[in-house]
């Protein structure tokens, strides 16, 4: 019981901690996603490189064209995602990022020869009709930044079957390195064009991206560790709860009951998704 207190307390943190890079990312919005990216990377590549060195792991890993590709798809995913938070409400653009699992499940049929069962075709179709009804009913919704978010999504569930092609065989921490150096590489040199120079307490919200992103991660492993997928992972949601209203309070974001209706429907047909999962894998 001890434990799962604990891994519901690690994933609020992880949630929290995700929820308000997702803030400082939108409040930092006339920098360029590039350099939002480079900022994120960066702060993070310091704390995995010290952790590496101090644990004395080869930060090159053995699997390294999967982590260069791991890397590429994850920070090319991240910076879609940043771009789309120009059009979207943070929490609607969340929400749908959250998709990925789905073509992470389709990418998987494909490449590592799964199988989805037509019911969790059914909970996809779920989750899909709240793109439709957030796109359809809420003339808030940028198409642009749907789709921009969804390319986002689509390179999230790549980045999900390149780390299962990977497994155990290198350490996470290092697919993070991969991931966290692959993205200075992309930030920075597209943002040498974009470049803004920072003022004041710029500086230090864009440090913290890195930081508070890094510490989402690993609240979110830890949880994981201690707790079976099926009691922790539809808590992973609780970051769209927190964006939201972050969204609402931060930036004044409004949200129709159609965009309500829109997230409700996306993280239903996903947790379903994962609740059926894991019950199979018993």
């Amino acid at each position: 019981m001890k434990d799962l207190q604990k891994a519901i307390l690690f994933m609020l943190f992880s949630t929290l901690a995700f929820a308000i890079m997702n803030g400082v990312v939108k409040y930092l919005s006339d920098f360029s996603a590039f350099q939002l990216v480079f900022f994120r990377s960066i702060g993070s590549l310091i704390i995995t490189m010290i952790y590496l060195n101090f644990k004395k792991i080869s930060i090159l890993g053995n699997k390294r064209w999967l982590l260069i590709a791991r890397g590429v798809f994850g920070s090319i995913s991240l910076l879609l995602f940043f771009l789309s938070l120009k059009y979207l409400p943070v929490g609607t653009a969340v929400t749908l990022r959250y998709l990925s699992p789905i073509f992470a499940a389709v990418f998987a049929v494909i490449w590592l020869k799964e199988r989805i069962k037509p019911i969790q075709w059914l909970f996809f179709l779920i989750a899909f009709s709240g793109v439709f009804i957030l796109k359809g009913y809420d003339e808030n919704i940028s198409l642009i930044g749907i789709g921009l978010v969804l390319l986002s999504a689509l390179g999230m569930g790549l980045v999900f079957v390149v780390i299962s092609k990977i497994g155990k065989q290198d350490h996470p921490m290092v697919i993070i390195n991969y991931f966290m150096a692959i993205g200075v590489i992309i930030g920075g040199l597209l943002s040498i064009n974009n470049w803004i120079q920072p003022v004041g307490v710029e500086w230090l919200l864009l440090a913290s991206l890195g930081i508070v992103g890094f510490i989402g991660q690993l609240f979110m492993t830890r949880s994981f560790q201690i707790a079976s997928t099926s009691l922790v992972a539809p808590l992973k949601y609780l970051e769209v709860i927190f964006t939201v209203l972050i969204g609402a309070t931060w930036f004044m974001e409004i949200y129709t009951i159609w965009s309500v209706l829109g997230i409700a429907l996306v993280i239903i047909g996903l947790v379903l998704n994962i609740l059926y999962k894991s019950k199979r894998s018993l």
